[in-house]
């Protein structure tokens, strides 16, 4: 479901109930298109979210933790100077649209009461929050800068008048009368999400498409389906549907959409465990954008060097036969007339004394092409060394940044200054000099119990799984880890750990690994005292002998399962 008027109007309720004549206490845009303030409203703090992010546009409060910039965005600094202390009067939707606005009371520098409008406007890839003098009508500030070149019907910049998003001409389904509603159900010669789509305001396609299928399974009683339909709406049951591709949040189980069913206790609970991974991602993908960037063509360059280095490595296969047609110009020079583009000579190397034919260069004289030959010999005899190594090296390399490449995939937000660190320490980017900067406290390895008790610690990036495994970890616990791929080190804080425990700990080392879409992935066990890390090794590249292997399938609900335990 999308995040539409209807959702929009259970949420304004469901924020009304906890936030009104809450004080904002801080002020956060940890990401481009986010606006976190903290609202000490009934006893506590509550974090709440406005997002214009253009595929997950949506107003909840949250638990998800974030990663505040180092030097905060101009319009989080605005935020701060007119609303820092202010109490939320009101939360108002407007009609029954995709458009909220919060309003805020708070005393300037004169003592003088302010009244400020926070509009936060739900618009897909249009959607946008807006700060407005309430006396003025002004804009004093937007998170996104709209022109009239980008748009005629109206501009959003400092400044200018606020104007309301376009509206509709159809009818508000929550103050609609029963006579209006009896008239639209009864003449519509089909019922379907659409037609009701063009009658009413704020249903999305899902919403529209469940209310059509409702009144589909009782036409001779469309009125009271209808009034079923929206007093069962009103006192929500926040449900998340898996189906077999898709998701879907919806405030009632909706009967038109197939899966699973989970039933949260609020809607903002319900938006969390919907949108908590995908906006990660899209989060991690912005941040991230440019060490994934950089890992990407380092890998390129490291997989083309590796393929020369193999070819150069073929090529040193005919040092021995240099040699050989050095000698054999050597035994038999006074056989080799001079000016020759080649020679044929008799091969004593041969069982059976076959002539071979060797190529000259007829500006050398028949002592000064040997010479050539064993030159080239030698060179090769030296670049076999040489090219081994530098084989070994790159492939190290291409091992490194490849499980770089796979936890960039896996990491959270708050992952990405310190796989940033690693990197930067590595030499893969340059050392940031511009602009002031925070000390970063390097993340720390996730904990996640099993079913017994016992703690589980999963590292989530190279710095965590060096630190996990060769400092952290007693030499008892068990250590694992995928077999042969890039992913996480995981250890199990335990010297004799159940069956069920060492699954447990296999699923998250499968999970955190490069194969974690794989059906059946085999995990290496072994205790801590046998992993070491080779001399000048990179980060989070250990070897070990002795061990065990399980084969284990990953599991996302058992990984969750693993992290809420308690």
């Amino acid at each position: 479901m999308s995040f539409d008027g209807v959702f929009t109007h259970l949420m304004v309720k469901e924020l009304k109930n906890k936030l009104l004549s809450g004080r904002i206490s801080k002020i956060h845009q940890p990401y481009e298109n986010e606006i976190i303030l903290v609202v000490r409203s009934q006893g506590k703090n509550q974090k709440l979210l406005l997002s214009a992010n253009p595929s997950y546009a949506r107003v909840q409060l949250t638990n998800i933790a974030y990663q505040n910039p180092d030097t905060a965005p101009n319009f989080a600094m605005m935020l701060r100077k007119h609303l820092e202390g202010a109490i939320l009067e009101d939360i108002a939707q407007v009609e029954n649209d995709r458009v909220i606005h919060f309003a805020f009371s708070k005393r300037d520098e004169l003592g003088d009461l302010q009244n400020i409008i926070l509009i936060v406007e739900l618009m897909g890839r249009h959607s946008t929050i807006v700060l407005v003098n309430k006396e003025t009508g002004k804009i004093l500030d937007a998170i996104k800068h709209i022109g009239f070149s980008q748009n005629t019907y109206r501009t959003i910049l400092p400044g200018g008048e606020y104007i309301n998003p376009p509206v509709q001409e159809v009818k508000n389904p929550f103050t609609v009368s029963e006579t209006t509603v009896f008239e639209l159900l009864s003449t519509a010669e089909e019922l379907t999400g659409k037609y009701l789509q063009s009658k009413f305001q704020g249903l999305g396609m899902d919403t529209a498409n469940e209310l059509a299928f409702r009144l589909q399974v009782s036409p001779n009683d469309k009125l009271n389906t209808w009034k079923k339909f929206w007093l069962e709406i009103t006192s929500p049951t926040p449900t998340l549907t898996r189906g077999e591709k898709k998701e879907f949040f919806t405030p009632i189980a909706f009967d038109s959409i197939n899966g699973s069913r989970e039933v949260y206790p609020t809607l903002s609970e319900l938006l969390d465990a919907f949108y908590g991974d995908k906006a990660e991602r899209d989060r991690v993908k912005q941040q991230g954008g440019e060490l994934l960037h950089k890992i990407e063509n380092d890998l390129k360059k490291n997989r083309g060097k590796l393929e020369k280095l193999h070819q150069t490595l073929a090529d040193t296969e005919n040092a021995e036969t240099y040699r050989r047609y050095g000698e054999l110009l050597t035994t038999f020079l006074t056989q080799v007339p001079k000016g020759a583009k080649s020679v044929e000579l008799s091969n004593y190397y041969d069982e059976n004394g076959a002539m071979v034919t060797i190529p000259l260069k007829p500006a050398l004289s028949p002592s000064q092409n040997a010479q050539k030959y064993f030159q080239k010999y030698q060179k090769l005899k030296i670049a076999v060394k040489i090219v081994k190594v530098q084989i070994q090296q790159t492939e190290d390399e291409i091992h490194y940044l490849e499980s770089v490449l796979s936890q960039l995939e896996l990491a959270t937000p708050l992952d990405i200054p310190v796989i940033r660190e690693e990197l930067t320490a590595e030499g893969y980017l340059k050392k940031r000099t511009k602009g002031k900067q925070r000390n970063q406290k390097p993340s720390k390895p996730e904990k996640f119990i099993a079913t017994d008790g016992t703690e589980i610690l999963v590292g989530k990036n190279n710095l965590q799984n060096d630190q996990l495994t060769l400092k952290t970890a007693k030499k008892t616990d068990i250590w694992l880890h995928a077999k042969n791929i890039p992913g996480s080190h995981v250890i199990v804080k335990s010297d004799h750990p159940s069956d069920e425990t060492i699954t447990e700990a296999g699923i998250l080392a499968a999970y955190y690994s490069k194969y974690r879409l794989s059906a059946q992935v085999p995990v290496d066990m072994i205790q801590v005292k046998h992993i070491r890390k080779p001399k000048g090794a990179k980060p989070g590249f250990v070897v070990y002998e002795g061990q065990r292997s399980i084969t284990v399938t990953p599991d996302e609900k058992i990984v969750e399962k693993l992290r809420n335990n308690k």
